[in-house]
This record gives C-alpha cells, sequence and structure tokens, in this order.
C-alpha cells in the first residue's frame, strides 16, 4: 500500500461509524482529515483524524477552499443517503474521483423513483399506495388494507418509519415521515412481516460482483416501531433462487444507470420464496459487512473505496467471478446488539468477546454515558455494538453466537439491564446454505 502513504483524504462526517473510514485509512498510511458542522462530541471521528475542520459538507464553495488549502486528493463518505449528493458535487467540482454521479444518487437516495425503476426491469419490490397528505381526509384512507408501513421517502436508519395499523395511526405516521423528508414525499406500502435478506454488490470498472446474501434476522421486540436486525448470517438459503430468478434483472438495472464502482446493498423481504427490494443503497452500509468479506473472501471494499477515491481505482488488481464468489467458504455473522432508551453506564464484556475463537471483530456504536431518547425507538441508533464472526460449520457459528450473548452486560446509569432480546440461535437451522 506505499502508493497510499501520505495521501490526504477527505471524509465527509464525523459520525461514530464514520471513525472505521478513518481507521482503514491510516492504516494504510493516508492522512486523514474529517469535517462536518459537529463538535467532536457528536463528531467522534474528528478525535482519531489527523485533522479536523468544522465545514458543513453543504457549503460546496467552503468545501472547495478547505481542499484546495489543504491538498486534498481524495474524498468519501460513508454510512448515510443525506451526505450522497454533496459528496458528488464537491467531487465533480474540485476533479476528485467520486464513485458514482449526483445523478446517481439522486436516484438512489429516493425510495419513489428506484422503485419505479425496478419495476421496469422486473425487480420485484412492495407494492405502495398513491397517497398524498391531501388524501389524509379523504376515504381512501379508510379503504386501503392495514397495516402498512409508512416512511419517508429519502431518508434511511429507520429515521421517520411507522407501522399504522388503522387510520389515525396513518395520519401520525404520514406526518412524522414528512418531518423526516426533505423533498416532503412520503411512501405507504403494504406491511409485510416475514423473513428478510440482504443483497450486497461490488462494482468495479463497470463489472458488477455479486458479493454476499445474508438472512437480515430482525426481532419484534418493541411496541408499534418497525423491527431492527439482531444479526446477519451468510450464506443464506435463498442465494441459489436469488442469482436464478432476480439478479440477471437487477445486473441490467445497474448497467441501465451507468454505474461503474462502488458498493450497493438491496433490502429485501422473502414472499412466496421471491426476494422483494424495500430498500436500495449505493454506499457503504452501517452493517460493515466488508469485514466478513475481508476475512473469508479476502477482499475489503471499504479499503476498494478509499483507493478510489485516492487514485480513481478500486483495486490494484481485477475482481473476478472466482474471487467474489457469494457461497462463500466459511459461514459469518455480524451481530447486533439492542438497547433500549436510557443512559448508558457500563458496558461489560466486549473483552471477552474478542477474545472468543472464531471472532474477528467487536465495534462499539455506543460509549457509556450516552443517552438513547424515546425518539431514538424504531431507529438504528438502538444499537451499541455489532461483532463479527466465522465458522467453518452451522454447528461451530450456533456455538460461537451463544458465547457472544452470554458474555455482553449493559447497565443503565439506575442500574437496569438495556439489552433487548436478541437473536435466537435456533433461527440458523434452515437459514444457511
Amino acid at each position: 500500500m506505499s502508493e497510499l502513504t501520505g495521501k490526504r483524504l477527505l471524509v465527509l462526517g464525523g459520525s461514530r461509524i464514520s471513525s472505521e473510514i478513518v481507521r482503514k485509512a491510516q492504516e494504510l498510511g493516508v492522512y486523514t482529515i474529517v469535517t462536518d458542522w459537529y463538535n467532536e462530541d457528536k463528531s467522534p471521528a474528528k478525535k482519531i483524524a489527523d485533522k479536523a475542520f468544522m465545514t458543513s459538507t453543504s457549503d460546496i464553495q467552503a468545501m472547495l477552499k478547505l481542499i484546495k488549502d489543504e491538498k486534498v486528493d481524495g474524498i468519501l463518505t460513508g454510512f448515510t443517503d443525506s451526505t450522497l449528493p454533496y459528496y458528488a458535487q464537491i467531487c465533480k467540482a474540485a476533479g476528485l474521483p467520486c464513485y458514482g454521479t449526483i445523478e446517481q444518487f439522486e436516484i438512489l437516495t429516493n425510495k419513489r423513483v428506484y422503485k419505479e425503476i425496478c419495476r421496469d426491469f422486473g425487480v420485484p419490490v412492495v407494492e405502495e399506495y398513491n397517497i398524498n397528505e391531501a388524501d389524509l381526509d379523504k376515504d381512501i384512507v379508510n379503504n386501503i388494507k392495514y397495516p402498512v408501513l409508512v416512511k419517508p421517502a429519502d431518508n434511511s436508519g429507520g429515521r421517520g418509519v411507522s407501522i399504522c395499523n388503522n387510520k389515525e395511526e396513518l395520519h401520525h405516521g404520514f406526518n412524522k415521515a414528512l418531518g423526516f423528508s426533505e423533498s416532503k414525499e412520503v411512501i405507504v406500502e403494504r406491511y409485510i412481516k416475514g423473513k428478510e435478506v440482504t443483497v450486497f454488490y461490488t462494482l468495479q470498472n463497470g463489472e458488477i460482483y455479486l458479493s454476499a446474501l445474508g438472512n437480515r434476522h430482525i426481532n419484534s421486540n418493541q411496541d408499534k416501531v418497525i423491527a431492527l436486525p439482531v444479526a446477519y448470517t451468510f450464506p443464506s438459503i435463498n442465494l441459489n433462487d436469488y442469482q436464478k430468478n432476480i439478479e440477471p434483472r437487477v445486473k441490467k438495472m445497474f448497467q441501465s444507470l451507468g454505474m461503474k464502482n462502488g458498493l450497493v446493498f438491496m433490502q429485501c423481504l422473502i414472499e412466496d420464496n421471491e426476494c422483494v427490494v424495500y430498500d436500495i443503497g449505493y454506499r457503504l452500509t452501517g452493517s460493515l459487512e466488508y469485514k466478513l468479506l475481508e476475512s473469508i473472501c479476502d477482499y475489503n471494499p471499504l479499503e476498494m473505496l478509499i483507493r478510489f477515491a485516492l487514485t480513481g481505482q478500486m483495486a490494484e488488481y481485477s475482481l473476478n467471478e472466482k474471487r467474489v464468489n457469494p457461497e462463500w467458504k466459511r459461514y459469518g455473522c455480524n451481530v447486533s446488539f439492542l438497547i433500549k432508551p436510557g443512559v448508558i453506564d457500563k458496558i461489560y464484556g466486549m473483552d471477552e468477546i474478542v477474545k472468543i475463537p472464531g471472532v474477528i471483530d467487536a465495534v462499539l456504536a455506543r460509549t457509556e454515558g450516552e443517552e438513547i431518547l424515546e425518539s431514538d425507538k424504531g431507529t438504528l441508533k438502538q444499537i451499541i455494538m455489532r461483532v463479527f464472526a466465522t465458522a467453518a460449520s452451522q454447528e461451530e457459528l450456533e456455538r460461537i453466537l451463544d458465547e457472544i450473548y452470554s458474555s455482553l452486560k449493559v447497565l443503565s446509569i439506575d442500574g437496569d439491564n438495556m439489552l433487548l432480546e436478541g437473536f435466537d440461535t435456533k433461527d440458523l437451522r434452515g437459514a444457511l446454505i
């Protein structure tokens, strides 16, 4: 990685999870700069970066001055949709590599728009009701089939999403979603409760590779909010059906959008053994699946994005279908621990977890002293830690998961257990190839 040593990477946004970008870049010998308009308490990636600024990522002219003054070689953003359009605008104005275009990001961050494109290419998506704000007082809300899922067309992370069981709840959920939508667009979908999977793609120089298809295990352990992920397990039993029936259409869709490089994920519901898409992201994901890909498949998409930002190439080698094989040679899991609202006092067990044979990493999303608000319920802000592990057999993976779960303890300042019910390892049976 000597050709990256000393290059200067500007990271847009300093959330705790963006620390992952900073650390990996520093491992590669890269000088890191982080900017957003938050102080270090709300932007902890700034604490570990080589340099930090308070320049807003939406202030394009100020960003261009920072890039010039700091002799920036490349720019990258990570885990939220909201920064992507600014990322593309800044890169274009500065003449620096960007893995996507402004138009691609605009399409793939608007649920209403990309669902229409999915339909054009025969990619199954969840049906929706054509309801706008003016319809809330009309008969149409009496005639739809409840429950429905209501969400902003242009947000992520579970923000602004509600499950509505009647027209009164629809009113409340619609207004909540409006508050989280910059475009003031709201989607009302048929609510499907069942098994889920997430599909991951890596793109390089116009070649589209299916990296993984994992079970997205969710737990409905809270009332009146969407179920959140408690684990991802790989490779899913649904992989072969997806490759046969859906993947050719998805590749044609990506090609039609001119997508050349980067990462894509698609969250899907399983209905009648078919993957039905309900969310798409053209970016790094909070599930950090690149940790498993690096351990099992010997390539790291985060590292590839850093390299692209600094050189315009995703890697010094070309990927191929032998290397990027979604039918992994080992089983993998990503466990997400969820906590109740409250103030975190003590986190016990992390040191023990990382010593468990098979565990490759544990990443804190929250730290002691932080508060989870009631308004955070039903969003990914409830995740306190993610643990990544691999195993040679399903039985070994089940044992590792049981040991991970028995090791973690999180107490509030009132001495209460903050952990929500997690993943039932019995759900592994029949879920993996």
